[in-house]
């Protein structure tokens, strides 16, 4: 057995591993690898290896990442992440995760990294361990991580039920972001929302968005709320759509949404949430998902319920 660099070349056996192994809850696809392990820049190549075994071939492998990006937005350069560690099941047992682990944290500290977390990387694909897998959870456990919040995944059907949003009811106007307001809307992420969600936006553009996949509200002309909703067409694969094939039809993604502090509590976070279902609606989208939140009984009220919960890990480097 053998760990060798974090390598390109090694893609198919890779996703091949990963689909054996957690493909039924979570099928990878090379595309949405190579986007979120491979041309993130913040991939600590120090800290992602492959294990392989006597005759080449990959058991295991860990991703692990720190803010590397030359970007003015605001993240934390003490944070790091361990986006994945997967061993091959009839390879476990045999202190194969454990060395992953170990040199992945290892790599991190030399980067003078404080904290890290499981998943919740950019370009992640969890926000935490899933928590049907609770010997995996313990394992990390016992290696000094410990427990936060529980997010979720939600999921609707809503097929034949009739859209609920009349815009007409509210002071306020919703629309699709145009190509034009890219700035003003960039500006008020600044100011509003830096960090996560400001640096998902100017990836967006990067990636040449032109603005149908961002609901706005706009009060006395300005921008005071936003709702991102993606689907198959979208400029990248968007964290809502990202497991799509365990889904027998379109798959449309809402989230994240937020509304500027002053004009909060006048029912424009839900409203916003019913118009980008109806938007997606209007695109033949009726099954959608809402990742990474802790806010069940908020979208319970539009029908969504849990589909996949996980546990959140962090350990102090």
């Amino acid at each position: 057995m053998n760990f060798i660099s974090w390598d390109i070349n090694r893609l198919k056996e890779l996703v091949s591993l990963w689909n054996s192994e957690i493909g039924m809850q979570f099928p990878i696809r090379e595309e949405l690898f190579i986007q979120n392990s491979f041309e993130d820049k913040n991939i600590l190549q120090a800290g992602s290896l492959i294990a392989v075994n006597d005759e080449n071939q990959v058991i295991g492998f860990v991703v692990s990442k720190c803010w590397q990006e030359n970007l003015d937005v605001r993240m934390n350069p003490e944070i790091g992440w361990i986006q994945v560690l997967l061993v091959k099941s009839s390879y476990r047992c045999k202190g194969i995760g454990s060395a992953l682990l170990r040199k992945a944290e290892q790599a991190l500290k030399e980067r003078n990294i404080k904290t890290v977390h499981m998943g919740r990387d950019p370009w992640h694909y969890f926000p935490g361990i899933p928590k049907s897998s609770e010997k995996v959870l313990n394992w990390f456990r016992q290696r000094n991580y410990v427990s936060g919040y529980i997010e979720c995944d939600l999921i609707h059907h809503f097929q034949n039920q009739p859209s609920r949003f009349n815009p007409s009811k509210y002071d306020v106007q919703f629309s699709l972001l145009t190509i034009e307001e890219k700035q003003e809307f960039l500006s008020f992420l600044q100011r509003c929302f830096p960090g996560r969600w400001e640096y998902e936006a100017i990836h967006y553009f990067h990636r040449g968005g032109t603005g149908r996949e961002f609901v706005i509200i706009k009060k006395d002309g300005k921008i005071i709320g936003f709702c991102r909703i993606n689907d198959s067409k979208s400029p990248y694969i968007a964290q809502n759509v990202y497991w799509a094939p365990l889904v027998n039809e379109p798959l449309g993604g809402i989230g994240p949404l937020g509304i500027d502090r002053s004009e909060r509590k006048n029912g424009y976070g839900l409203a916003i949430v019913e118009a980008g279902i109806s938007y997606l609606r209007d695109r033949n989208i009726h099954s959608i998902v809402i990742d990474w939140t802790g806010l069940v009984t908020f979208y319970g009220k539009l029908g969504f319920k849990v589909w996949k919960e996980y546990q959140q890990l962090s350990k102090d480097l």
